[in-house]
C-alpha cells in the first residue's frame, strides 16, 4: 500500500492528533475552549484551524496545487501571525508536528521494504510546506506592522495639522 493511500485511510486519526498538537501551543484555558467549542461562529479560530489542517492534509496527500495549498496555509498562519504570543518559529512549528503524528501512526508499516523511502519523500513535502508557512507568516507580520506604522503616521500628521504646523502647498 502506498503511503498516500495509507494516510488517506487514517485521515481522521491524523487530523485529530495534529489538531490537538496545534491546540496544545495555547494556554490551558484557550486550548480547552478551542477543543470543546464546536460552533464555528463561537469559535472561529478553532474552526479555521481545523478546516485548514484538513485542507492542508488533503493537498499534501494528493500532491495538490501549490497555490491552493498556500491559500489554506494562509488561513492558519494569518491567525497565528496576529497572535503576538507566538514567535515565527512557534507559529509555523505545527507544520513539522505533522511528521511526528504520521511517524507515530505509520510506525508499524515501516517494516515493509518501500515504506521508509515513501515516508521520507512525504516528509520532504511537509518540509516544503513548513518553509511556505514561514514565508506566509512573514508577509502577514509585515502587513500588521505596515498598518500600525500608517496609523501612527496618520495620528502624527493630524496632530501637526491641528497645531497649525502643517499646511497644504498651493499650486501656481
Amino acid at each position: 500500500m502506498k503511503i498516500e493511500d495509507f494516510l488517506g485511510s487514517r485521515k481522521k486519526d491524523i487530523i485529530e492528533k495534529w489538531f490537538n498538537r496545534v491546540i496544545e501551543t495555547y494556554s490551558d484555558d484557550t486550548a480547552h475552549f478551542l477543543k470543546t467549542q464546536k460552533d464555528p461562529f463561537a469559535n472561529p479560530v478553532g474552526s479555521n484551524i481545523l478546516s485548514g489542517l484538513n485542507a492542508l492534509f488533503d493537498g499534501l496527500v494528493s500532491g495538490g496545487d501549490e497555490k491552493e495549498i498556500e491559500a489554506f496555509l494562509d488561513r492558519i498562519i494569518r491567525i497565528r501571525a496576529i497572535q503576538t504570543i507566538f514567535s515565527p518559529s512557534q507559529a509555523t512549528a505545527f507544520i513539522f508536528d505533522l511528521k511526528k503524528v504520521i511517524r507515530d501512526i505509520y510506525k508499524n508499516e515501516l517494516n515493509k521494504s518501500d515504506a521508509l523511502m515513501e515516508l521520507l519523500l512525504f516528509e520532504t513535502r511537509i518540509d516544503s510546506l513548513g518553509l511556505a508557512a514561514f514565508d506566509v507568516f512573514v508577509k502577514c507580520r509585515e502587513q500588521i506592522y505596515e498598518i500600525k506604522a500608517n496609523q501612527e503616521r496618520s495620528k502624527i500628521f493630524r496632530a501637526f495639522e491641528r497645531a497649525g504646523l502643517v499646511t497644504e502647498i498651493q499650486e501656481e
